[in-house]
């Protein structure tokens, strides 16, 4: 008959944690896990940086946004810019502002309208927007490739983590000169943790990158309508 203290211990359930089972990985191989750590760490104050910004040019931007299609001529918009201030509605309706007052019309005004901008003014009027509006997207867009990055990059470390896991585990057969738990344990574990990991680091930057990238192409739209918009106002005013 087995003696009680030998089945106490046959059956007395692992104590290893998988701290414990990693405390037996390479310094290398907790250097892969540790780099996940931060990245997604940067991966997830980058989506509440941008969350925020996203937030902030929306709030800024809706009461311009509201007041535009109601105003009476492009000087009214000019003096409610401020309604907008923060977002790159403001940015871009200060550019227009900016370049028909420095700009002296081309065409001389007649007894039935003022004078107004010619064909080539007016096409350059509208590429400053576009570049305006171009450094906005490139202003808003700052930081989303590192998400796009994570995304890419951390299933790669993973993989080299899982690699470097393996080949500790086939150490610890070698050392142990047996093939059984307690020997590939650590390794497998190291493994499986460093593949777990970076997929958790992946899949949120992934998702990240794509809703915040949906948002931006959104808010784009956005700009060049109220460019055209800006323009039409002109129009609308003779001045064009």
């Amino acid at each position: 008959m087995m003696p009680i203290n030998a089945l106490i211990q046959v059956q007395a359930p692992p104590t290893s944690s998988i701290i414990g089972l990693l405390s037996h990985g390479t310094p290398v191989s907790w250097a892969v896990l540790l780099f996940l750590v931060a990245l997604s760490a940067i991966s997830w104050t980058i989506m509440t940086v941008k969350f925020r910004e996203f937030r902030a040019i929306r709030a800024a931007a809706a009461p311009l946004m509201e007041y535009v299609p109601q105003a009476g001529s492009f000087n009214d918009v000019a003096t409610r810019a401020a309604l907008g201030i923060g977002s790159p509605f403001y940015t871009v309706l200060r550019r227009a502002e900016r370049f028909m007052n420095d700009t002296r019309p081309a065409l001389a005004g007649t007894s039935d309208r003022q004078a107004r901008l010619s064909q080539a003014q007016v096409e350059a009027l509208q590429m400053l927007l576009d570049r305006e509006a171009t450094g906005e997207r490139d202003r808003v867009e700052r930081l989303l490739p590192w998400l796009a990055t994570i995304g890419a990059v951390s299933p790669l470390i993973g993989l080299l983590g899982t690699v470097l896991g393996v080949i500790n585990a086939f150490l610890g057969v070698a050392a142990s000169g047996s093939g059984n738990i307690s020997a590939v344990a650590p390794g497998v574990a190291e493994a499986l943790v460093a593949t777990a990991l970076a997929l958790t680091v992946a899949i949120p930057a992934v998702f990240g990158y794509n809703y915040f990238a949906s948002k931006l192409n959104h808010l784009t739209s956005e700009i060049d309508a109220f460019s055209t918009d800006v323009v039409a106002l002109l129009v609308r005013d003779g001045r064009i």
